[in-house]
This record gives C-alpha cells, structure tokens and sequence, in this order.
C-alpha cells in the first residue's frame, strides 16, 4: 500500500495553536510532510502506510484543540 493523506479541519485561533499541532505532528514517527493552516482551520498530513488515521488524529487531539472533521484518503472519516 503506498502512503495515506489524511485532511482535518481543526479549531486553532491562534499561531500559538497552530505551533502545537505542527510540533506533535514533527515529533510523530512515519509522518512524510504535514501542513497545518491557521487560516483555513486544516491541517493535511501525509504518512507512511502503517500510521493509521486514528493514530494521527488522537495526536493531534492530545494539542487540546478541537477537530471538526477528518478525511483519510478522500473518504470522510469520524471524529
């Protein structure tokens, strides 16, 4: 299987919020690349294949901030 790309829209109302959810992802292992947007609430991820969604999306919940929606691979997922 070749790497997953997941989408969440996460609150962040700040660049402090933000930098919290850019450092938890830098620190997770198998991450490719992540981009985490304050202006568009988003943060998209790119993984290796064995990093689950569910992995990805309880550490970005571990920052605090709230995640409104999630997406794996274009399917929309449960938050």
């Amino acid at each position: 299987m070749s790497e997953h790309v997941y989408k969440f829209n996460v609150s962040m109302s700040c660049g402090g919020c933000s930098g919290a959810v850019e450092r938890v992802l830098k620190r997770l292992d198998g991450i490719k690349s992540y981009n985490v947007n304050l202006d568009s609430q988003t943060a998209d991820v790119v993984t290796e294949p064995s990093v689950s969604y569910d992995t990805v999306l309880a550490t970005i919940k571990k920052t605090g901030k709230t995640v409104n929606s999630g997406e794996a691979d274009g399917q929309t997922m449960s938050v």
